[in-house]
């Protein structure tokens, strides 16, 4: 079983900064796509940010210029750095991971989500 933990979450200012880490632990033997989605109250959830095991980034429009994804493959953690936050980035935020268990399954994972909520 693997287990996604995020943290990070909090009230901020409109044009103010958070960073949510996320860190992945179980049977672990290789991860490949992490990412960030989020979802808004009444909303789809949509992907922010995605970091493949090479390290190449995607990024939602709406973030680009503001928001960096990063991760740390020794500790398999993936960090989000939120900058210039808006109103409109309000929501609650997911990890998520395409991870191959030590029994050579591939599974894609969920953390519970941390609330970002940013004030005008």
């Amino acid at each position: 079983q693997v287990q996604l933990v995020e943290s990070g979450g909090g009230l901020v200012q409109a044009g103010g900064s958070l960073r949510l880490p996320c860190s992945a632990s179980g049977s672990i033997f290789k991860i490949n796509s992490m990412g960030w989605y989020r979802q808004a109250p009444g909303k789809q959830r949509e992907l922010v940010a995605s970091i493949t095991s090479s390290a190449t980034t995607n990024y939602a429009d709406a973030v680009k210029g503001r928001f960096t994804i990063s991760r740390d493959n020794a500790k398999n953690t993936v960090d989000l750095q939120m900058n210039s936050l808006k109103p409109e980035d309000t929501a609650v935020y997911y990890c998520n991971m395409d991870v191959i268990t030590t029994g050579y399954y591939a599974n894609n994972y969920w953390g519970k989500g941390t609330l970002v909520t940013v004030s005008s």
